[in-house]
């Protein structure tokens, strides 16, 4: 299939199964993301996306019972029995967080340290459920900020050059768990759904971030070998950020931990999805029954649940954001898992995305572009640059998309 020159599908295909469209990239190694890097696309086969056939084998062909097997046997391999903490589990209070350091504390009796690193805006709602889930679940966490200011330039940068909001989050939460588990001697990491879920290609054995070979965004490495100064935030080489009088302290909280640690301190890192069925539904069940957790009172703008991105206020447009530039948003992520689960038809599904994909965030607007420094008018002029042109049409001064659910 011919491709553009940042290596998505000229033709557009949509799931005959889950409605998820094949412009969705899978993962990109954000040290190296430039405004022309080149992405790699969901497989489609047969007209069915990668992720269809992941879910389709998880919930008919393995049998659960032999892997969570293989998490009690991890577990009693890394247990320490002096009270110190044996495995690292990284989180917001979201309900997949609440989840993963609920069920290994309490049913199979692990002592997680819980690490988090802070949204960019918290909201009132994701505030709430983040104490519930230390308060009600009982677990030791440690919240790291950092320096403000340099979040919020960096911010601006991401989203000015590679209209990616989130990307320097993404950097940080990626990062902090790794050198958590360093400091406190942990060996034992614990992340949760399996990227095949999300439409990678990989093979159903892959039960650890490790096993990943030769894929953008899951690099032990993810410097290559480079110094830190010769990598990029926000489409922007570190050295410039120096040059513009910002430390190496600075930008430190963004600099991964050197692999010879990794190596040296034998760390392991395993998707807790792979040992138990990870459906994000019955997590946000499970988290209501444990901790209480709170949907929302109003939609999440852009998809049609309560319980889905509740932390940051710039969420909505990290997700607005991605529908401009691949024709995937917030609902559409949703959607698509639902369907696979069973929860809702494939129609049903198609229903909501057009209702509710792509939806313009309102609510927290004035704060997201108080935080980039951005009036609308420079923001939504910066999203018109980024729209590719096999995807979008204008019509009558509309944006449309050019092929339709």
């Amino acid at each position: 299939m011919k491709k553009n020159e940042l290596g998505l599908p000229l033709e557009i295909e949509y799931c005959k199964k889950c409605n998820l469209i094949n412009q969705r990239p899978t993962s990109i190694n954000e040290y190296f993301h430039l405004p022309n890097s080149k992405q790699t696309t969901v497989e489609f086969t047969d007209g069915v996306c990668s992720a269809c056939n992941f879910v389709d084998i998880e919930l008919n062909k393995i049998n659960w019972k032999l892997r969570e097997k293989e998490l009690k046997n991890l577990c009693d391999k890394y247990r320490k029995n002096n009270g110190e903490y044996d495995c690292v589990v990284p989180g917001s209070g979201g309900k997949d967080s609440v989840f993963a350091s609920y069920i290994l504390k309490y049913k199979y009796k692990m002592k997680p340290l819980t690490v988090t690193w802070t949204p960019n805006l918290y909201t009132e709602i994701g505030w709430n459920n983040f104490q519930k889930w230390l308060h009600k679940g009982g677990f030791d966490n440690y919240l790291y900020t950092p320096n403000p200011v340099i979040m919020r330039k960096l911010t601006r940068e991401s989203t000015k050059n590679l209209l990616h909001p989130f990307q320097p989050f993404i950097l940080g939460q990626k990062t902090f768990a790794l050198k958590m588990a360093s400091l406190f001697n942990i060996k034992l990491i614990f992340y949760g759904e399996v990227s095949g879920k999300g439409g990678k290609k990989i093979s159903h054995n892959v039960k650890s971030f490790s096993d990943i070979k030769d894929q953008q965004g899951f690099e032990m490495d993810p410097l290559n070998g480079k110094k830190f100064s010769d990598v990029f935030i926000g489409g922007k080489k570190v050295e410039e950020y120096l040059d513009e009088g910002l430390s190496m302290n600075d930008l430190k909280s963004y600099k991964p931990l050197e692999i010879e640690k990794i190596k040296n301190e034998k760390m392991d890192f395993y998707y807790l999805g792979y040992f138990l069925k990870w459906i994000p539904q019955e997590m946000y069940y499970f988290s209501q029954e444990k901790i209480d957790f709170e949907a929302n009172d109003v939609r999440t703008e852009g998809t049609y649940t309560k319980f889905c991105s509740l932390d940051d206020k710039i969420d909505g447009f990290h997700f607005y954001t991605f529908y401009i530039k691949y024709g995937h948003g917030r609902a559409m992520s949703d959607a698509v898992s639902d369907t696979r689960h069973g929860h809702i038809t494939r129609e049903e599904g198609k229903s909501l995305i057009k209702k509710y994909d792509g939806e313009y965030p309102i609510r927290h607007e004035k704060a997201f572009l108080d935080y980039i420094s951005m009036d609308k008018v420079e923001l939504i002029n910066l999203c018109n640059k980024f729209r590719p042109k096999h995807l979008w049409d204008k019509i009558s001064g509309k944006w449309v998309l050019k092929k339709k659910l």
